[in-house]
């Protein structure tokens, strides 16, 4: 996490927006599901495209889909199946905080040293 002083929120908020790329990393980590956590010794892990996740806060909480794209500028990520509706009728994709997600399934498939990195074995 971006290390400040100040408890004041805009400086906090400015801290986040500004963060450089290597400490954005770390917001988009999002807790595992129970079973993933034994397995893996670790709480959270850097949500990655490919990955399962469940919704747990928000209008879509409940949906458990695929993540089709991670977005590290906004840090915010994007779920199958999670949508809102447009003024004309079509669905667009929602991004969701990766905080408010649970990783039910990690996508080792390109990467299989991640399940190394996950569990704290580097």
């Amino acid at each position: 996490m971006v290390r400040i002083e100040s408890k004041q929120p805009r400086k906090q908020r400015k801290a986040r927006y500004t963060a450089p790329a290597h400490l954005r990393n770390r917001f988009l980590h999002a807790p595992l599901e129970s079973s993933l956590r034994e397995e893996y010794k670790t709480r959270s892990a850097r949500v990655v495209k490919g990955d399962t996740v469940k919704v747990m806060r928000g209008e879509a909480a409940g949906t458990e889909g695929v993540v089709d794209l991670v977005d590290t500028k906004r840090c915010k990520i994007v779920v199958q199946g999670v949508s809102i509706p447009k003024a004309d009728g079509t669905e667009m994709p929602r991004p969701v905080d990766p905080s408010n997600v649970q990783i039910t399934k990690l996508n080792l498939k390109n990467d299989p040293e991640r399940a190394d990195r996950v569990g704290g074995n580097r």
